[in-house]
């Protein structure tokens, strides 16, 4: 699909067809993290806990130096034996894709891959399981940003993939979000994580980071909201420049449930700014995780969003916050946030 290169276009209108070798050429890092590196990841001095996850990294990716000697004709200490994965617990925005990424970028490998969970996920539906398995095998890196443990099917499913991967040689690295300050409730995601993969569990080494969201640092945590004229100006000043996508808020999330969450990063193909018109809240629960399957996606893409109507930081109702798919929420206000002030 050729995207508009100027203009105002409708996400409803689209209909994206992703195929299976398309599927595997995007498994590759973000837009924003391309270029993500050790030496560009900012460990903020107020959290230890991210500094050492970043030399544990370096060490994991092959790139640390060797033990120094403890006397002149001693032999170098071994560094530990490290395991075959690494899995980074933390919060939103504390850097933990930066990460992943640096790792993908660092480790010298001829074969590596780089996606969110349901991108792998969505390739085993597409391409079916052995397949996937074939495609994988003799890979030497896989990194898997935001895993999640709500569906036990995907999760098992993946925790079988991994398995397979790992016995014949392939190393992993992966990140989940916990809730930060939620009254200890995120340190308990490394053990969620490490149960619901039992039969993975020892091959990873858990790496808690601490920290602040950082999208949040200089804001004030809420989404901006566009009057109706303002938000007019804004669509008609980015459609000369480049592509716009303009579309009723609840008309677009009905269009969401005929499209698969693979294909979403197709939807919003050649964007410059998504246009969001009448923004409300969410009743049905099905609707607000197709939602935030399209954020994660145009927060990958680093997509400004503009909306009028109920802030996007508001659009989940407590009821859906206070369950069992808070994380996701959660994760999606913070980008919300982001995107709308860019």
């Amino acid at each position: 699909m050729t995207a508009t290169r100027s203009g105002l276009v409708h996400l409803v209108d689209r209909r994206p067809q992703l195929s299976g070798e398309e599927m595997v050429a995007a498994l590759v890092p973000p837009p924003q993290f391309r270029t993500a590196s050790f030496d560009s990841y900012r460990a903020d001095d107020d959290y230890p806990s991210q500094r050492e996850a970043k030399e544990r990294l370096i060490a994991f990716a092959g790139g640390s130096a060797a033990p120094p000697r403890t006397g002149l004709f001693r032999r170098a200490k071994k560094s530990p034996q490290m395991k075959p994965g690494v899995y980074l617990d933390g919060g939103f925005g504390v850097g933990k894709t930066h990460l992943l990424a640096a790792i993908h970028h660092a480790m010298p490998a001829r074969r590596k891959y780089f996606g969110s969970f349901i991108e792998y996920t969505a390739l085993v539906g597409a391409l079916g399981y052995k397949n996937t398995v074939d495609l994988f095998r003799g890979a030497d890196l896989l990194c898997i940003d935001e895993f999640e443990l709500d569906d036990p099917g995907d999760t098992m499913v993946m925790t079988r993939l991994l398995g397979e991967l790992v016995a014949s040689g392939t190393r992993l690295a992966a990140t989940s979000n916990t809730p930060p300050n939620a009254l200890g409730e995120g340190r308990f995601a490394a053990q969620d994580f490490l149960r619901e993969i039992h039969a993975m569990a020892e091959s990873f080494d858990t790496l808690r980071i601490d920290g602040t969201d950082y999208r949040q640092r200089a804001v004030d945590g809420h989404a901006a909201v566009l009057s109706a004229e303002e938000y007019a100006e804004n669509m008609a000043a980015a459609s000369a420049a480049g592509a716009v996508s303009d579309d009723d808020f609840h008309e677009l999330v009905a269009h969401l449930a005929q499209v698969h969450p693979s294909r979403y990063i197709r939807l919003i193909e050649g964007l410059s700014v998504v246009g969001l018109r009448d923004v409300g809240a969410f009743d049905d629960q099905s609707a607000a995780l197709r939602f935030v399957a399209f954020v994660d996606r145009v927060y990958d893409a680093q997509i400004p969003i503009r909306a009028t109507g109920v802030a996007l930081d508001a659009v989940f109702p407590d009821e859906m916050l206070a369950g069992g798919y808070r994380k996701k929420y959660l994760r999606a206000i913070s980008r919300l946030v982001a995107s709308t002030l860019a």
